[in-house]
């Protein structure tokens, strides 16, 4: 993900989503055909069709220009809103923030980057901020690594940041190297900067750019970076126009195409990455996963981490399936990364990996209310690994088990019963940020049909999440939160994902912030994050079934203590 001067907007196209998706949101009949994408109306209620008026516009994106920068001034006010700030997701103290980039372990310590632009709503650009971390949990605050416009070649953007074990680019064994986009000019580059005191400054090597785009003008960005072992050579996956593009290297500064994945349906494939994982933790069934931040409106998604399994030969990928699928089903999981641990065994790392994505959405990110930290944050970081479910490979995730050591005073109930029609309220949190775990069934002489939970409710401002058994779909929908009138359709729309239930139960392990709700259904299984506001910072929970009686088996609501970043002076 790159900018022009600073950020780009969400693609300016045709709003799609699938009405089957819709349907099952809605505990209608799936439907066969496509419509355009409306405003969600609340779970149970009819859809509306209209048509949209955007249906012959360019499907490319629309880049910022520095003169539109004060169109931040059009975001939602923050009267009403009471406190913003996130409590145990990573932000910046002031301006603003997106991309993660994929973090190295050295010197007992996880070092992360993020694009960052301390210059916001009033200046452009991107540089790389500095954070590391013990647990991926609690993070310090580094300061800027790469600054912009002072490296040449403009702005710093996405890239890779890799350790030179070998003294590969010849600038000292172990030294870090990054190769990241810049753009100046409306051209794309890739250039390369070095570390040798483990990744807190930088110098730019004096032959940038190391890569120019095979075509100047067009989109070339996103360098991910690893170590292909077997032939001894660095291998480079990057954005090209509906492309994934691979190089290889053997010293990271003269760089070879390889091949090319080409997809006509997801528009800008961008953050791409290619890794191998065992199938359900077994070494000797491994497969190959290709991932990709895609635009899904083709898929009933919209922005989100698309990823293939199948098979690399060294030189092509290629997919078991055309159809992709997502690690996340919500609305604000993207330009997501992941890595493992190198303190783990090589069995271990196949079994194993970590991720963490922007929780944001290019649709409506320079619209959110926010303080001075922009309003943007990064999610959780996950752990995942890669399960045969229903006889499909599929990549699961779950909050790595170090958020626990957040976690506080619970309040629980047990065996609970929800008659049709009627609103109870459950154990209400007493923190801005919680951690709320659900196990839901159907009364077997009465059964709902759907349960919902209104999180961050004041009565009128809420938003919803739950289970329809009918159509065996997870929902999460923000339609009537204390935003989402101001916003646009594709911030209302509500997000679902097929699970089926276990034994005729469902789980749910819901992280909710102030600004965000992350959703796990059945342990790993599948993730819908969702940006979501209450008015006033309200934070109540009421449960709710519909067409018959849901027992909530057991339901916990868990305080998580703040874990704000530690700031520099």
């Amino acid at each position: 993900m790159t900018s022009k001067r600073f950020r780009r907007t969400a693609p300016r196209r045709s709003l799609r989503i699938a009405v089957a998706t819709v349907a099952a949101l809605l505990g209608l009949a799936a439907l066969a055909t496509v419509a355009e994408l409306q405003p969600s109306p609340a779970p149970g209620e009819p859809v509306q069709q209209t048509s949209t008026s955007d249906s012959t516009s360019d499907p490319q994106p629309v880049f910022l220009a520095a003169e539109e920068n004060d169109s931040a001034a059009s975001q939602v006010s923050t009267a009403g809103l009471g406190e913003l700030r996130p409590e145990v997701h990573l932000t910046s103290a002031y301006g603003w923030m997106n991309d993660p980039q994929r973090p190295f372990f050295l010197n007992g310590r996880w070092h992360l980057y993020y694009l960052y632009n301390e210059d916001y709503p009033t200046g452009n650009g991107t540089e790389w901020f500095h954070v590391t971390s013990t647990d991926l949990v609690h993070w310090v605050d580094e300061g800027v690594a790469i600054h912009k416009y002072t490296r040449g070649d403009g702005d710093i953007q996405s890239g890779s940041a890799v350790i030179d074990v070998n003294n590969t680019a010849g600038f000292g064994a172990g030294a870090i190297i990054v190769v990241a986009t810049q753009q100046l000019n409306g051209v794309q580059t890739q250039s390369l900067f070095y570390s040798t005191d483990g990744g807190y400054t930088f110098e730019q090597y004096a032959g940038n750019p190391v890569q120019y785009p095979p075509v100047a003008g067009e989109d070339f960005r996103d360098p991910k970076i690893s170590w292909d072992a077997e032939h001894s050579r660095w291998l480079m996956l990057i954005s090209e126009p509906h492309k994934v593009a691979f190089y290889t290297s053997t010293n990271l500064k003269q760089w070879s195409y390889l091949s090319g994945f080409v997809r006509n349906d997801l528009g800008i494939m961008e953050c791409p990455e290619l890794f191998r994982m065992a199938v359900d933790g077994d070494p000797s069934r491994t497969t190959w996963v290709l991932a990709t931040g895609a635009n899904g409106f083709n898929y009933g998604m919209n922005s989100g981490y698309a990823y293939w399994t199948g098979s690399w030969d060294g030189t092509n990928f290629h997919p078991d399936r055309a159809e992709p699928q997502w690690l996340d089903n919500g609305s604000d999981f993207y330009a997501a990364i992941s890595w493992t641990d190198p303190r783990q065994t090589a069995e271990e790392q196949l079994r194993t990996r970590y991720a963490i994505g922007w929780t944001n959405n290019w649709d409506y990110a320079r619209l959110l209310p926010a303080g001075e930290w922009g309003g943007n944050h990064l999610s959780l970081v996950r752990e995942v690994h890669l399960r045969d479910i229903d006889g499909r490979l599929t990549l699961t995730s779950r909050p790595v088990d170090a958020i626990g050591a957040l976690e506080g005073e619970q309040t629980r109930i047990d065996q609970y019963l929800i008659g049709q029609g009627e609103t109870w309220s459950v154990p209400q949190p007493t923190s801005p940020a919680y951690r709320l775990r659900a196990s839901i069934a159907q009364d077997p002489s009465n059964p709902a049909r759907e349960v919902r939970l209104k999180l961050k409710t004041d009565g009128t401002h809420f938003a919803t999440v739950g289970y329809d058994f009918a159509t065996e779909t997870a929902f999460i929908v923000r339609d009537h939160d204390a935003i989402a009138s101001q916003l646009t359709e594709v911030y209302r729309h509500g997000r679902t994902i097929r699970v089926r239930p276990h034994d005729g139960i469902i789980d749910l392990d819901i992280v909710v912030d102030r600004t965000s709700i992350e959703m796990f259904v059945n342990g790993d299984e599948h993730a819908l994050s969702a940006i979501v506001y209450g008015a006033n910072d309200a934070n109540g929970i009421t449960a709710e079934a519909f067409d018959g009686r849901a027992v909530i088996r057991s339901m916990s609501v868990t305080r998580l203590a703040p874990a704000p970043p530690v700031r520099g002076s």
